[in-house]
């Protein structure tokens, strides 16, 4: 089984050197204060105020599953530009639709500087969406034609996410924070009809950093109710392995660090069956894909080739206390992402 070593999170992440503070975290790090970060180009020269402003790059990522239908919204600011979604799908009818918004130098977005406390959001009170982190609680409004939410989703006690800072490529790190399995309360409506969320699970993703300038990810993410309870599952390959993942499963909201992730699929080919599996053993799962929100935008200096695939997952899950858990056909997300930035 895994054993991780993790250490309580600094209240900020670059220390005194004016380095990060890298590894596992237990707890939410303060502030990610990337004004006192010495960053140097890859000749070991400080960069200009220029380049530490375009090479930052943070996004905000939140995804809601109900009895009836799964929401998904993310907001991204590469600098270049800002971007943001938010998709409805319905999982009966297997129907999937989506508002965009593509703004330039980021004109009209705000992300939240910690992890924390802070605000972000993207469009118009009359078209946008808006995420609020208060004392490390997320709160998110949604304001569409058809989707009206002020939703708070919260873990359950004592339940920690994974945070996790690693290096990345030369000169740069990335800090990772997601949590899955977490409680919705609040009022959601769909199409004019509010939405019962007793049943109502949510995960979310705080990312930032100097990340690679091609920066490329896989991506797999659970929050399910089974017999066994509330299981929340997160597992990556791409941005954070340098010495530690951020691979992890959450049983009833007790987090279990897992080892690095293997990701086996054809991205030539929307129907291919993924499998998905862990190093240490404790993941072995089969994902089939049932609809997808793709997105390729190609402008020479910045690209993007993103696809988030919805569909089912079946298989085995271990936690760290060696007792074991069968999936079938559970809902969850997966992600296939190439970016140039």
């Amino acid at each position: 089984m895994q054993h991780v070593q993790s250490q309580l999170a600094p209240p900020k992440l670059i220390a005194t050197d004016r380095q990060p503070v890298f590894g596992v975290f237990d707890g939410i790090v303060d502030s990610l204060n990337v004004k006192q970060f010495a960053y140097f180009n890859e000749m070991d020269k400080p960069a200009s105020a220029l380049s530490k402003h375009f090479d930052f790059k943070q996004f905000q990522f939140i995804s809601i599953i109900t009895p009836h239908y799964i929401i998904a919204l993310a907001i991204a600011d590469i600098r270049y530009v800002a971007n943001g979604f938010c998709y409805l799908y319905d999982i009966k009818a297997n129907k999937l639709s989506q508002t965009q918004w593509l703004t330039p130098l980021g004109l009209g977005c705000q992300l939240s500087v910690s992890p924390k406390q802070g605000r972000a959001k993207i469009g118009s009170k009359r078209k946008g969406i808006a995420i609020n982190i208060v004392e490390g609680q997320w709160h998110v409004e949604i304001n569409l034609a058809d989707i009206q939410a002020n939703l708070r989703i919260q873990p359950a006690p004592l339940s920690l996410p994974i945070s996790v800072c690693t290096p990345t490529g030369y000169n740069g790190w990335t800090y990772t924070q997601k949590h899955n399995g977490l409680a919705v309360t609040g009022q959601l409506t769909i199409h004019h009809e509010p939405q019962p969320l007793q049943h109502a699970l949510a995960g979310y993703d705080f990312s930032a950093g100097f990340m690679r300038r091609e920066t490329s990810w896989r991506w797999a993410s659970i929050n399910a109710q089974t017999e066994a309870g509330v299981i929340g599952l997160n597992l990556a390959a791409g941005v954070n392995e340098t010495g530690q993942t951020e691979n992890v499963m959450w049983i009833n909201g007790e987090r279990h660090l897992l080892g690095a992730a293997n990701f086996d699929f054809n991205r030539h080919s929307q129907q291919d069956i993924w499998h998905i599996t862990t190093n240490d053993g404790q993941v072995d799962l089969y994902f089939r894909p049932l609809n997808q929100r793709s997105e390729k935008l190609n402008l020479i200096w910045l690209k993007n080739n993103f696809r988030q695939y919805i569909g089912y997952f079946s298989g085995v899950i271990n936690d760290n206390n060696g007792n074991q858990y069968r999936l079938h056909n559970q809902l969850g997300l997966t992600e296939d992402h190439f970016a140039k930035w």
